[in-house]
């Protein structure tokens, strides 16, 4: 079975689908099978792999709502043994539609239960929201990663995501566990960037990543060429980063 990682928090702005993308082009660099969901209707994660999110095309919606099975809207990605399920605008109904169902907080967890077994890490971008989308996404999850932003106000609605976890845990999902929380846009020139995070690790400890993703351009640039910052430059700071960062999730299962 894979490791199932939500990358997830309801704050916009934070690096959640920089991270969600680059961390899965790093895994399947290195030699990790990876499937990554788009479960945000802004699509997002799907263009920044040069996809148009087609509303006609078989998505992520078709498989949440059993219309198609995974093998059906999965589309292959680059680098090599990284997939794709991507998102369009359609996913924004979804969230009205599983209302309707009776378990609608556990329909991920059973669309994905034997599907995906063939992977060895499935990656969820999750809205930035505490929605019912978010809720199936953490409800799957092994564990979440919360990308953290090096900047004022940072750690602002960081307590209620924990206590959406701390509750989705309980009720849903025992197996819940935070992979750990990722500080991400930190700019060494700037005093702000090391007081964030000298305050996070002082309050969280060992669940913040020893891995710090830098303020890089090049990570802002490759979502416009339609590739993870991995194939657009592979020796910029970001993908750096996101390589460390495989690494140390890829050793913390081996231990």
């Amino acid at each position: 079975m894979p490791k199932i990682i939500a990358i997830a928090n309801q704050k916009g702005g934070v690096g959640k689908t920089t991270t969600a993308v680059n961390l899965s082009a790093s895994l399947a660099a290195k030699k990790r099978k990876t499937l990554l969901i788009d479960s945000d209707p802004q699509a997002n994660t799907t263009s920044n792999f040069g996809i148009t999110p087609g509303n006609n095309a078989r998505s992520f919606y078709h498989f949440l709502l059993g219309d198609a099975p995974l093998k059906d809207v999965v589309v292959k990605a680059k680098p090599p043994g990284l997939h794709l399920v991507p998102s369009n605008t359609d996913l924004a109904a979804a969230e009205v539609e599983l209302m309707k169902v009776k378990s609608k907080q556990t329909v991920l967890r059973d669309r994905l239960h034997d599907s995906a077994d063939h992977y060895d890490y499935v990656i969820i971008d999750c809205p930035p929201s505490l929605g019912l989308l978010t809720i199936n996404a953490l409800t799957s999850a092994d564990t979440v990663i919360i990308p953290l932003q090096c900047e004022y106000f940072a750690l602002e609605g960081l307590s209620q995501l924990l206590r959406s976890i701390k509750i989705i845990k309980a009720r849903y999902n025992p197996r819940l566990l935070v992979e750990g929380i990722l500080l991400t846009m930190f700019d060494r020139r700037n005093n702000l960037s090391f007081h964030v995070a000298k305050d996070v690790k002082l309050h969280f400890d060992n669940k913040v990543f020893r891995t710090v993703i830098p303020r890089n351009v090049r990570l802002s640039e490759s979502p416009s060429h339609g590739k993870p910052a991995l194939l657009y430059d592979s020796r910029c700071p970001g993908s750096l980063a996101y390589l460390n960062l495989a690494k140390e999730i890829i050793e913390r299962e081996e231990k």
